[in-house]
């Protein structure tokens, strides 16, 4: 009977709620109730629709008659749509994730009012995931930009976006968390993570404030197919220094420590006598290095790099990466139980270059780089350029991709490539880095 009555009153108060909520005001008397729409008339036409258009070209082929290899035919494909958000209007500057142009031979967006524009990029870094995209037109909306290290957990925010290209939508939501990293999204991570709804377009949309301030690049979900309330957008700030490289060197000059640190674990920590059981420890230092110009040694103890604590190698590296050569870092270490704070700019690494015929018949056409100031572990040849029409082309090989090693035997360098690969080798076994996976390659 209890039940029966508590049931009752429950359908008697929420239809009274209802009732309630289907005669509210636009305004009490004179004061209009809360509303993001001022905002978003402000903010929507500065947010656009990103639409790109590749070419694809199949392996190379061996000529029938004359045996030698020539270039398959080509498809030209419509890639996924997204989102983009215009940062400056005079100059027509768009910012947007790399993922969303990447392998784009044409770029076309669209404006909230319709027009259209063709766009060229001007520069993009896979290991954050921002591009830099520029129109040339006129009328154009920006939105300013806010500070997001100013953010805090539970400040409201509103992305703005194309998800399934349904056009301009809205969602909102709060900060639920900041600087998320070690999810494999992308190479260096420092995410603003966010419940307003993320969805497949929304990618390289636009994170505002109450205010109407950019405060993030909309970037990943958590998901396989849409939103769960597990968005992740890439901080302004951040995206503001990469873009400032790629404007200015066409590239992300990263600067480098050139250490090998492990996890201070309790049981290291009392083997090496020390009342700390947070940072990581120093396990080798690069000769000519930052770390060794600022007197870094093994067995060092970092604690935090600007104020950020370090609890896991995975910590330095991705701090490391995203900081762009020349910057200025505080170094906060323990040396004999004696806490000291140092400060270094972090130099950019010099890299070698030399033709790949130079080591083997079958790395003609591909340019390889050795880089100068890395640790042993680190150490590792990068594909800087590959020939479209080379062999290396054809089984697979890329730019960006790094060699360390041929079969069983490591690569760190140019010496330990012409020791290990002999001249007469019918196939060449690369062991090839990319995308933080680890894979074997065969060139033939």
């Amino acid at each position: 009977m209890f039940r029966r009555l508590w049931f009752l009153s429950l359908i008697v108060l929420l239809g009274f709620a209802s009732s309630l909520n289907a005669q509210l005001p636009r305004q009490v008397g004179s004061t209009p109730l809360p509303s993001l729409a001022p905002m978003l008339e402000q903010t929507n036409p500065a947010v656009v629709n990103i639409a790109t258009t590749a070419t694809i070209e199949t392996p190379l082929m061996r000529d029938p008659v004359f045996g030698f290899l020539v270039p398959g035919p080509k498809q030209r494909q419509a890639n996924s749509l997204g989102s983009g958000v215009i940062i400056d209007a005079d100059r027509g500057l768009i910012l947007t994730n790399h993922h969303v142009i990447s392998g784009a031979d044409e770029i076309q967006i669209t404006l909230e009012d319709g027009r259209e524009f063709s766009a060229e990029l001007l520069g993009s870094d896979e290991e954050t995931d921002v591009a830099v995209l520029k129109v040339n037109a006129t009328g154009l909306s920006a939105v300013p930009l806010g500070d997001s290290d100013k953010l805090r957990v539970g400040d409201f925010v509103v992305a703005i976006g194309n998800p399934f290209s349904l056009g301009h939508s809205v969602t909102s939501g709060i900060v639920s968390a900041k600087g998320r990293s070690g999810l494999g999204i992308e190479r260096y991570e420092d995410f603003i993570q966010t419940d307003a709804a993320i969805n497949p377009g929304n990618s390289g949309g636009a994170l505002v404030d109450l205010n109407g301030h950019l405060i993030g690049i909309n970037t990943a979900i958590l998901g396989p197919k849409g939103n769960i309330g597990i968005g992740f957008a890439i901080p302004i700030n951040l995206a503001k220094t990469i873009m400032q490289h790629l404007l200015d060197y066409g590239e992300v000059r990263r600067g480098l420590l050139g250490i090998s640190v492990q996890e201070l674990t309790p049981s290291l920590a009392r083997a090496l006598g020390v009342q700390h059981n947070n940072g990581v420890v120093v396990t080798e230092v690069s000769p000519d290095s930052t770390a060794a110009k600022a007197g870094i040694q093994t067995t060092d103890i970092l604690l935090s790099i600007n104020g950020r604590k370090l609890k896991s190698a995975a910590d330095l590296l991705n701090q490391e990466g995203l900081l762009p050569a020349g910057s200025e870092i505080s170094l906060e270490m323990l040396r004999d139980n004696q806490r000291s704070t140092i400060q270094l700019v972090l130099a950019e690494p010099k890299i070698t270059k030399r033709q790949g015929q130079q080591f083997h018949p079958l790395l003609q056409g591909v340019e390889l780089g050795q880089k100068s100031g890395v640790t042993s572990e680190q150490a590792a040849l990068e594909v800087v350029s590959v020939d479209k029409r080379s062999r290396a082309a054809y089984y697979g090989l890329r730019p960006g991709d790094k060699i360390n090693g041929i079969g069983r035997y490591r690569v760190r360098n140019f010496d330990d490539l012409s020791k290990i690969i002999p001249a007469t080798n019918r196939s060449l076994p690369l062991r090839v880095v990319r995308d933080a996976e680890q894979f074997l390659l065969i060139l033939r």
